[in-house]
């Protein structure tokens, strides 16, 4: 029966990509706990597209599309959210002027502070070793925008970071 194939294709592909799409989701978003949800998601709109999705040419590559524009949402939702709580808070007379003391800076937050293109092209070629190619499908953008935004990023990172941490990030890929 179709819809029994369908289903198993579906469960392999759900068994094979879920946690990478987790792990993506995770450093997209640096929350934890809202990555497996994320991906969860995905794979849920995924199974409704799922003649679609198991037509396409790369359909890891859908898949990580789709769990980057659930993520972009989210990261949007959470900036609307913020702004609305500073706007609260803003209008209170009680205001301290006192530092805000940040223990550390490390890659994660450093990635948080990328505009989300950036982000997505460094996550995806140095935190999951996309190629170039790999990583436009995935985004839905060309190799030439790819390697712009993983250069600016990378660049980003570095002024953030140190060169030492950066290059660490990025390992074998320079």
């Amino acid at each position: 029966m179709i819809v029994d194939e369908a289903s198993a294709e579906f469960h392999d592909f759900f068994e094979r990509h879920h946690a990478e799409l987790a792990r993506f989701a995770h450093l997209m978003t640096g929350e934890a706990d809202a990555a497996d949800d994320l991906a969860a998601d995905a794979m849920v709109a995924l199974w409704h597209r799922w003649d679609r999705v198991r037509g396409a040419d790369h359909p890891v590559a859908y898949a990580r599309g789709v769990v980057a524009n659930m993520a972009r949402s989210r990261i949007r939702s959470r900036v609307r959210e913020r702004r609305r709580v500073l706007l609260f808070w803003s209008e209170r007379s009680e205001r301290t002027d006192g530092p805000d003391v940040a223990a550390v800076v490390d890659v994660r937050s450093a990635l948080a502070r990328l505009p989300f293109r950036k982000r997505a092209c460094v996550v995806l070629r140095h935190a999951f070793d996309l190629s170039e190619k790999e990583t436009a499908l995935a985004l839905g953008v060309s190799v030439g925008t790819v390697k712009s935004q993983t250069s600016k990023g990378m660049a980003e990172l570095q002024r953030l970071l140190g060169s030492r941490a950066a290059g660490e990030l990025a390992g074998r890929k320079r």
